[in-house]
């Protein structure tokens, strides 16, 4: 897919090896390892404003390199700042390259003349960590981006079998964590269990960004299932909610938060994905059992 004319797709940069020292048995020895690389990735806007075209960097997140523009297009959708991926004319990187990546750490996203850039819906501060998307969210009503997409009326159902084979296909898929045993991943599965898309990064958010921002030409994505590498946040519902995936799973635990807005937003949640056993939060309507609905 090539939603944006882009030609940077390459995990390239995604790990580093370095000597270390691994203690086996009390027993020193010297040997290399791969690491996950964490690096800032600034995305700068170039819109049309009242007096022409202008510029201004509004995100500096700590990510994983690779797949930068889809990052950056799937954090623009999730904040509510585009709708489509028409909205945007180009993606590339900008400023001195890294000599380790080959391109510099500065996204510039140019935006169609089209579009009205409301940028107060962005009330971030300058700096986001790799493990939190919202925690420089400047008040609590900044936390929560309506969807442009009405709110799910898909019809998908599917089997306890599916939803406990795709903890194994998203560990098969993983190829920079069986590297680095350092990345979270999201990954996109269709009604049938398919596996559509993956990426890994240092951050939660970031990997879902990315997710979505492959998939920004295919939106809604209502006949979809997102699963997670850990924990399910509010952060992470409501990106996926801003997209209309219905169904949401993970191999690790719900906060308060996540399942309160999951059941506002008729999404199903499931969580502690693990062998043969899950929980259902909300949601388990789409869920079949034999010839019934939970």
């Amino acid at each position: 897919m090539e939603p944006y004319g882009k030609a940077e797709e390459k995990l390239f940069g995604s790990a580093l090896r370095r000597n270390i020292i691994r203690l086996n048995q009390g027993e020193p020895q010297i040997c290399s390892d791969l690491i996950a690389v964490e690096e800032p990735l600034e995305i700068r806007l170039d819109y049309k404003g009242p007096d022409g075209r202008q510029q201004k960097s509004i995100s500096i997140t700590m990510r994983t390199p690779g797949h930068d523009y889809e990052l950056a297009a799937g954090f623009l959708f999730t904040e509510g700042l585009i709708q489509s991926v028409n909205q945007i004319e180009k993606i590339s990187h900008c400023g001195p390259a890294q000599a380790h990546l080959g391109h510099s750490n500065i996204v510039k996203v140019t935006l169609a003349d089209e579009v009205t850039l409301d940028l107060d819906r962005l009330q971030r501060h300058f700096y986001t960590s790799s493990s939190c998307g919202v925690c420089g969210k400047s008040s609590i009503e900044a936390l929560r981006s309506q969807s442009v997409f009405p709110k799910s009326v898909s019809t998908i159902q599917v089997k306890p079998t599916l939803i406990q084979s795709l903890p194994y296909k998203l560990r098969e898929a993983q190829a920079v964590f069986d590297s680095t045993g350092g990345l979270h991943a999201s990954a996109l599965f269709d009604s049938s269990g398919n596996l559509v898309t993956l990426r890994e990064d240092v951050g939660r958010h970031n990997a879902l960004d990315k997710v979505l921002g492959f998939s920004l030409s295919e939106m809604p994505l209502t006949e979809t299932i997102l699963m997670l590498s850990g924990r399910i946040s509010f952060e992470l519902v409501q990106k996926a909610v801003m997209a209309r995936i219905p169904i949401i799973t993970a191999v690790g635990a719900p906060s308060s938060l996540a399942v309160d807005l999951a059941e506002s937003e008729d999404v199903t949640l499931i969580g502690f994905l693990r062998g043969e056993r899950f929980n259902i939060y909300t949601g388990s309507q789409r869920i079949l059992t034999g010839s019934h609905t939970l």
